[in-house]
């Protein structure tokens, strides 16, 4: 029977089907190479340019310091250092290489032996043991690149990583990825994570905090120390044997990191606590010039302020505060606590109250675990019990004991304030007082120090700028300064005794007023000079009633004060207009310095990323003519008078504590004591106190600002001035002295006004101006 397939057809048969096994996976092959080929052509034409990494400009965050050099802000999402590679310490840098490329300086970008070492590594692992990519490859992908784990994403990767290794240099590499790297907790860069989490600059870390920091780059979270330290430390663990394996260190400098504690910093917050107030001010001022480019583009903000003068400040006003919460009753604990009876969790219960109460400029949180007649013991869940007793206790005596009143008494749970004393801890409370503070040269008007408050935290108001309240007596140099030049003198009696009058109130009309003296007494008739000393509320009324308030408005508003805010009526002579505490400071320094007006300034200069200047202050300065406010003359007299009022007036406490004549300045104590002041200078620094409720209420009946602003300023007057030589001044020419009392050339006893309100009262006397001396007088005034 014949075949139906001849031998000769199966022969072909078999022939082409060893063709088609031979030929297809050949052909596939070479499709698939040429493919390849195709997508990396098409793939390097597409590849972007290296501009931003060869003209590398990382983002650098705004940083803001003291004239001396103390940062006190940070400001951006990347918190970045830049590190040149000279910088960088070997045993950081052979950290680095150990843990993400061993053969850097070896590869061209890509590192075909590692990636073979690492393959056959996970294989024995059973997982990823180990990675592939180079630290030009993680450059690449953090400059241009997505984290998608495609090929094309990987060949572009490959492709960038050689082009990279082509235009720099292995050193050139390696100093951008250490600066650039992400590190986790908003640090870029190795400088920068090691200030984030051993609160040190990069010189300074040891081989085992290398070694931590080193092993970030893979994983920033899930390596952070600070969040799980035992993963962070199983990763420094294999960076330091790589370190080992790789020659890097050797073995007793391996164990020696193994064993070294590490400790870590606390996280920083972007203001420090030396200025928060400062920085805060400092910071808008710059975004309101650069807006959001100010938080990446390295500018370094160089403030006008002293660390040293901010220290104190910060001290004095804290010391003030609490010494009024002190003189008042205490109101109570902050919070109270069912403890439970388990050890493990009453330690923890405390542990959250007191991380939850948080700690207030010195003033600790604590919880009450006993109480007993004449001893009160509190923890904060750490350390040791805290036992108080005898002065440790003066603010709390009413809430001891079983009569204390159930709202404010303290029982074991009570979450309390204690604050450490030379004598021990003292039981205190969270002040509701606030406070504001500010110093100025009065040369130029850089300030030295500003405290916006008691707590920035909690409240970030800034008083010194933006507190407007009535600044009582401590407003009357100004107006006497006008008086002066309508024609009164230091020796002008004015009448202290009781008035009735109708002042207008705008918006409101007529009133019926009859003011008062602070103490409620009146002396009868005294020198103006006198009245200044000793802050006669009746004597400057009766001068407003003679100047007018409209020209004493308009007159004062050249020492700085907004027009708008200081009513022309007769209580503008008690402080009833709106001022800030730096606009009073900026008004007392014309008297100090002679009479120039110069404009307060915070910021000295402001430099670039690489300490280029790109701002630079250019204050007024006094001595110079267009910047004069006021006569010499003028200043000259008033100056006196504030000196008389330290000397032997309501700001004594100043002459006794500080033991110098130069002291110029004036208490003020707003009605039913809402608002405490104290304005004062030395020749060369002018500053302010004011204390007060941020929601205008009465600080009590006996503050006073003598006995509330003045102490602050004494404390902070006393460090600023303890090398700053005693000032002498000349009078100027148009300033004559007759029996003993100074006068305006032009405005002397035979000239000036020589009484008012002498018969006024029930209390006067025989003193009247002549009719020669009314002639003069008005065609001079």
């Amino acid at each position: 029977m014949p075949s139906l397939f001849p031998r000769r057809q199966r022969g072909v048969s078999a022939v082409r089907v060893l063709g088609w096994l031979i030929g297809l996976p050949l052909v596939v092959g070479l499709s698939g190479l040429l493919a390849a080929v195709l997508v990396i052509v098409l793939a390097n034409d597409r590849l972007p340019s290296l501009d931003p990494l060869l003209h590398y400009q990382p983002r650098m965050p705004l940083r803001i310091y003291t004239i001396d050099g103390v940062q006190i802000g940070e400001f951006g999402e990347e918190r970045r250092s830049y590190v040149p590679y000279r910088m960088i310490p070997a045993h950081v840098r052979d950290a680095i290489l150990a843990a993400e490329d061993a053969r850097f300086f070896e590869h061209s970008g890509v590192d075909f032996v590692g990636a073979l070492r690492a393959a056959l590594a996970n294989l024995r692992a059973g997982g990823t043991a180990q990675g592939a990519s180079t630290i030009t490859m993680q450059l690449a992908r953090e400059f241009f690149l997505s984290n998608e784990r495609t090929y094309p994403r990987k060949i572009a990767e490959i492709l960038l990583s050689m082009r990279i290794e082509e235009a720099l240099s292995k050193e050139d590499i390696l100093e951008r990825y250490v600066n650039q790297i992400f590190l986790g907790k908003h640090a870029y860069g190795f400088d920068a994570a090691a200030q984030t989490y051993f609160g040190k600059r990069l010189a300074e870390v040891s081989v085992a905090e290398a070694a931590m920091l080193a092993g970030l780059p893979k994983a920033p979270s899930a390596y952070n120390p600070l969040v799980n330290e035992p993963r962070a430390v199983q990763r420094q663990h294999y960076v330091l044997r790589r370190m080992l394996e790789n020659g890097f260190i050797d073995r007793a400098t391996h164990d020696a990191a193994l064993e070294q504690k590490l400790v870590y910093a606390r996280p920083k917050p972007s203001y420090s606590d030396l200025a928060p107030y400062v920085a805060e001010l400092a910071r808008q001022m710059v975004y309101d010039l650069y807006g959001n480019t100010a938080y990446s583009a390295g500018l370094n903000v160089i403030t006008t302020v002293h660390s040293r003068d901010q220290r104190v400040a910060n001290l004095a006003l804290r010391d003030g505060i609490l010494a009024y919460e002190r003189r008042n009753p205490y109101r109570g604990p902050e919070k109270r606590l069912e403890l439970g009876s388990d050890p493990d969790t009453v330690r923890q219960q405390i542990l959250d109250a007191v991380d939850e109460a948080g700690d207030v400029e010195g003033l600790l949180a604590a919880v009450v675990v006993e109480v007993t007649g004449k001893r009160v013991t509190v923890w904060r869940g750490q350390g040791d019990l805290i036992q108080i007793t005898g002065s440790g206790l003066e603010l709390v005596t009413e809430a001891i004991g079983r009569k204390a009143d159930e709202a404010i008494r303290l029982t074991p749970g009570a979450v309390v304030r204690i604050v450490e004393e030379e004598d021990g801890f003292h039981l205190t409370q969270k002040p509701e007082v606030q406070g504001a503070f500010v110093a100025m040269n009065t040369h130029d008007g850089s300030i030295r120090a500003m405290v916006g408050g008691f707590d920035f935290e909690n409240n970030r108001f800034n008083r010194v700028t933006q507190a407007l309240r009535q600044p009582g007596s401590s407003f009357k140099p100004f107006v006497f300064s006008a008086a002066l030049q309508r024609g009164f003198m230091p020796s002008t009696v004015v009448n202290d005794a009781p008035i009735s009058l109708i002042d207008e109130i705008p918006d409101e009309g007529p009133r019926l007023w009859e003011p008062k003296n602070f103490d409620g007494r009146f002396e009868g008739p005294m020198t103006l000079r006198t009245a200044m000393a000793r802050s006669k509320n009746l004597v400057s009324v009766r001068v407003m009633q003679r100047i007018g308030g409209q020209y004493a408005r308009d007159y004062v508003t050249r020492f700085g004060f907004d027009r708008d805010r200081q009513p022309p009526v007769l209580t503008l002579g008690l402080g009833a207009g709106l001022v800030s505490p730096l606009q009073m400071t900026t008004g007392i320094s014309v008297f100090a310095n002679g009479g120039y007006r110069v404009d307060p300034y915070l910021i000295s200069h402001i430099t670039d990323a690489q300490g280029n200047p790109v701002v630079v202050a250019d204050p007024k300065i006094s001595g110079d003519e267009s910047n004069r406010v006021i006569d010499a003359e003028n200043a000259y007299i008033m100056d006196s008078m504030l000196r008389e009022v330290v000397r032997r007036g309501t700001g004594y406490s100043a002459r006794k504590a500080l033991n110098r004549p130069d002291l110029g300045g004036k208490t003020g104590t707003t009605n039913d004591s809402f608002d405490a002041w104290f304005v004062g200078y030395q020749p060369t620094i002018a500053a302010t106190a004011w204390v007060g409720f941020d929601q205008p209420r009465e600080l009590g009946v006996r503050e006073t600002g003598g006995g509330l602003a003045l102490p602050v300023w004494i404390d902070y007057m006393k460090a600023a001035l303890a090398d700053v030589p005693e000032a002498r001044l000349r009078p100027p020419p148009g300033v004559v002295r007759i029996d003993g009392e100074l006068y305006l050339s032009a405005v002397t006893p035979e000239v000036g006004i020589r009484s008012v309100g002498m018969n006024e009262g029930g209390l006067t006397t025989g003193v009247e101006r002549s009719s020669d001396a009314e002639k003069v007088r008005n065609e001079l005034f």
